[in-house]
């Protein structure tokens, strides 16, 4: 542990939809984010769009020298910024979506760059590297928190809880419907 960093109680990862949300899910993250980090706690997401950017952005404000935050990509920010810029062009996700989380993924480097843990080897984002940062995310908590929207797919959440329930870490579940 660093000089003056402060000790984290509790590590807890947050996971949850990046396709669908609703004021309702970002109010129970920002709320769960405050309580974790009240507690002497620490946030730990996987750097995804919506419930993990809520979260991040949560933890930033709270913590604004990010000591209590861990974010694990997939690969290097540079690669990820350029795979969401892509998306956004694809019209999978808009281009507002891809610059505010590219935008506060380099904000929280500049701040903390040991908040931001990248992994080197991958050379691309597809699902094998998402659920390799689960992997990651996972190993990094002592809790997981789930906020999973009923009609989303992708399967990302489900592995997180997975690979949680394997290694004995307690898990948290909310569910939405979104109509």
């Amino acid at each position: 542990m660093q000089k003056n960093q402060p000790e984290v109680k509790k590590w807890v990862a947050i996971s949850g939809t990046w396709k669908l949300t609703s004021e309702k899910v970002e109010r129970d993250v920002r709320s769960l984010v405050r309580k974790v980090l009240e507690t002497g706690g620490g946030v730990v997401t996987g750097g995804a769009l919506n419930v993990d950017y809520f979260a991040t952005d949560e933890a930033m404000r709270l913590d604004p020298k990010c000591e209590r935050v861990k974010i694990f990509l997939p690969t290097t920010l540079e690669i990820y910024a350029k795979h969401y810029r892509k998306r956004a062009k694809e019209g999978v996700i808009t281009k507002k979506q891809a610059e505010d989380l590219i935008t506060q993924l380099e904000k929280l480097k500049s701040v903390n760059p040991k908040a931001l843990i990248i992994k080197q080897v991958n050379k691309i984002v597809d699902k094998t590297a998402y659920f390799e940062r689960n992997d990651a995310v996972v190993n990094a908590s002592d809790e997981l928190v789930i906020f999973h929207v009923i009609q989303s797919t992708g399967g990302g959440t489900s592995d997180a809880a997975e690979k949680a329930k394997k290694l004995g870490i307690p898990i948290k579940r909310y569910n939405y419907s979104i109509e």
